[in-house]
């Protein structure tokens, strides 16, 4: 059982977090948040904890992979803390899966069982990765549940990272969702469906490319965050179609997508229209979909709760069932299952116990 919501109170125009509500009440599990920021600053766990309370049930936990250099030459005493606030350059950060397994672990045991921790450190183009994966397992078992967010194809950001472009016909990619699938981890993968001057006609830029990789790889759990849309990849007029085309097919009942980030969220509600036609999506697929907020190291529980408020018009159209999974049910039947894979691999690895047998 996840540690359910906290019911909130208002006093004098502040937000205080009071103690935890009923199991029945949950309200969302947070499947997509970062604890840190492009120049990996952000906030504690502890802190995190803190001022939110019990808010999410369960949140799943990573840094950003990439390093947004400080240039001097191209920025001068102004220290950039976002990819889009500087033209020099994004590498590769691996210590930050150091960085969360520790903060994870400075966790009393009973806030370590609401955190799945994903692995992120590692680059997509080196046929080294899927090591690295495994090197983070060993070094600490018992913490992380899956891989991810990580980047292929994102707007404005794949073309600033020092070294090979990420891609989805390299084979480095498939080495790692086959690990991944062998050990039982989730992965979060974020791929534009589309470029940002969007492709003309019905195929989104890397849509099948994206389905040919999905399909290769049935054994992996796969949630493809925000269904491939950002800050300026827009949904296509037949995006939701695309969505039912993956859905329907039998050989990718193993990809989600997920909910999350204001920006996308902008997309999902921007008119009755299209709040119309994303409900009569969920509620017609139900077990496809999760809730995450896509937070980087909020600054306040008004912050951290904007984008679950910015979907409530989704939210107010959704039946019982499509709701209830998207907020929290299927979280729950995707990371508790597994943390049981994970957790005996590592046993198997290991020869012994490497931490409790379920941690939530």
């Amino acid at each position: 059982m996840r540690a359910p919501f906290t019911a909130v109170a208002i006093l004098a125009g502040c937000t205080l977090w009071v103690s935890p509500a009923p199991a029945e009440e949950v309200e969302f599990h947070d499947a997509h948040f970062h604890i840190a920021n492009y120049v990996q600053r952000g906030i504690g766990l502890g802190e995190f904890v803190l001022y939110v309370g019990y808010g999410p049930g369960g949140v799943a936990l990573f840094g950003i992979p990439l390093q947004q250099k400080w240039d001097y030459f191209e920025s001068g005493e102004r220290a950039p803390d976002y990819y889009l606030l500087s033209d020099s350059a994004l590498y590769y950060y691996s210590f930050v899966d150091a960085m969360v397994a520790e903060a994870y672990r400075g966790l009393s045991p009973r806030d370590q069982r609401r955190f799945d921790p994903m692995i992120t450190g590692f680059n997509p183009t080196d046929m080294y990765a899927a090591d690295h994966i495994r090197r983070v397992l060993t070094l600490y078992p018992g913490v992380f549940s899956g891989i991810g967010e990580f980047s292929v194809h994102k707007e404005f950001v794949s073309s600033k990272v020092l070294g090979h472009t990420a891609g989805l016909r390299n084979p480095a990619l498939g080495r790692i969702l086959e690990f991944a699938g062998e050990v039982g981890l989730v992965v979060i993968l974020h791929c534009d469906i589309n470029t940002v001057r969007p492709v003309k006609g019905d195929r989104p830029a890397h849509f099948d490319a994206l389905k040919e990789i999905f399909r290769a790889h049935p054994q992996t759990t796969i949630i493809w965050a925000h269904s491939g849309l950002g800050r300026f990849v827009g949904p296509t007029p037949n995006h939701l179609g695309l969505l039912e085309e993956l859905f329907r097919d039998p050989a990718l009942s193993h990809v989600h997508c997920d909910l999350s980030w204001d920006e996308v969220a902008k997309w999902v509600v921007e008119s009755p229209r299209s709040v119309r036609a994303w409900a009569e999506l969920l509620n017609a697929y139900p077990e496809r979909f999760l809730f995450g907020t896509d937070s980087v190291a909020p600054a306040s529980p008004d912050a951290y709760l904007k984008t679950y408020r910015d979907y409530q018009p989704l939210w107010d159209r959704l039946d019982e069932t499509a709701s209830r999974k998207t907020r929290y049910g299927n979280y729950e039947r995707i990371f508790d299952a597994a943390n049981r894979k994970v957790r005996e691999w590592e046993r198997r690895q290991n020869g012994a116990s490497s931490g409790p047998a379920s941690r939530k």
